[in-house]
């Protein structure tokens, strides 16, 4: 990439669009926030995320890399199926493209996450790890081998929708006791307005832990789904490290201790792998996603030198 070209990274959340336009350092030169018009349709979202790519370019932009939740296709920039945004066979990358007249890539949101944690994150140079993003919804990155793991159909990960509560409550996808039914911020919010509380978001939830037990509890139980899925996953895949990312993680400790304990309490016979926070947070999706996009339109390599910055900062 030039010395004076940028990148564009957009993140399409379930909830907010985030947007930041990077150098070629992989510094962040500007960020903004809208919120996703779910309601609207999808020609509201994709007039969004057009309008949050189009607000960050200028004429030095190489790319834009937009990263998406649901069934994504990275070679023809279609997202299939997004339950939580209402999209069915959108052509985001390409609509975009049209409007902005600058090379779109798409990836999906936990892949690209994925990708940051490898290039970028505690994951650099690990060859078995899961990611899992905790957010609007419940996803995760499999690499193994040092490789990101697309599936049969190019839909690994969807680990949100690992059922881990026999005749659990119902989840979006059809099945019951889902841990994205339990853990996912949506639906930590829904499940503590229904016990009478009151939240906008997971972060209300956890302000009120240790003063309300209807919080108390339903975050107890979001968590331990979640350590119930890691355990599968564990002994499923047998992965070096674990790295929780996503909006959620601003838990801290709130999330990560008693996953810790549910994961290595699910292992009688092994020692857990180590589960760490993502020096990135909410970021990933936006790193990922850039780099997605130049290593797409860029020569190999020209992202080689990203890895040596000290400290990535989180995109707010």
């Amino acid at each position: 990439m030039d010395q004076h070209a940028s990148v564009v990274a957009v993140d399409l959340g379930g909830t907010t669009i985030k947007a930041a336009r990077l150098d070629r350092q992989g510094g962040v030169e500007e960020t903004l926030r809208l919120p996703t018009p779910v309601q609207q349709g999808p020609p509201a979202i994709i007039d969004a995320v057009t309008a949050a790519a189009g607000a960050l370019t200028r004429v030095d932009t190489k790319a834009v890399g937009i990263c998406a939740p649901g069934l994504v296709n990275s070679t023809t920039g279609i997202v299939h199926f997004a339950p939580n945004l209402g999209l069915r066979d959108v052509a985001l990358a390409r609509a975009v493209q049209e409007q902005l007249a600058v090379p779109v890539t798409l990836q999906h949101d936990v892949r690209a996450a994925c990708l940051a944690e490898l290039r970028l994150g505690h994951a650099a140079g690990i060859d078995e790890v899961l990611v899992v993003v905790l957010g609007t919804g419940v996803a995760a990155g499999i690499v193994t081998a040092g490789k990101i793991v697309h599936g049969a159909q190019g839909i690994a990960g969807e680990f949100g929708h690992i059922p881990v509560f026999a005749d659990g409550e119902p989840c979006a996808c059809g099945q019951r006791g889902c841990v994205e039914a339990y853990a996912a911020a949506g639906a930590l919010v829904r499940r503590y307005r229904e016990a009478g509380g009151t939240a906008d978001g997971a972060a209300d939830v956890v302000a009120q832990l240790g003063s309300h037990e209807a919080a108390d509890r339903i975050w107890t139980e979001g968590m331990n789904a979640l350590g119930r899925a890691l355990v599968t996953s564990t002994v499923l895949l047998d992965h070096q490290l674990i790295v929780l990312a996503g909006g959620m993680t601003g838990a801290g400790n709130h999330l990560l201790e008693p996953v810790r304990r549910t994961l290595q309490g699910g292992l009688a016979w092994r020692s857990a792998p180590p589960v760490h926070i993502s020096a990135l947070g909410a970021s990933a999706g936006l790193f990922g996603a850039a780099l997605h996009a130049l290593d797409t339109f860029e020569p190999a390599g020209s992202t080689e030198h990203w890895h040596r910055l000290a400290a990535l900062p989180r995109i707010s």
